[in-house]
């Protein structure tokens, strides 16, 4: 059921719902974007992350 069906309606436990939805995606993104542009700039610098070798 997507909010462009006909059948939906817009009432407390679909606002919740979704509301909940996109607050986790939204954390799981700008994690995600976090992680790749910090990997993108500590390869770019040369850092080698200081891991034992």
């Amino acid at each position: 059921m997507i909010p462009t069906n006909f059948e939906w309606i817009w009432d407390m436990g679909h606002i919740v719902f979704m509301g909940g939805l996109w607050y986790a995606l939204s954390i799981l993104g700008i994690g995600m974007t976090y992680c790749i542009i910090k990997a993108a700039i500590d390869t770019l610098k040369g850092d080698d992350g200081g891991g034992h070798h």
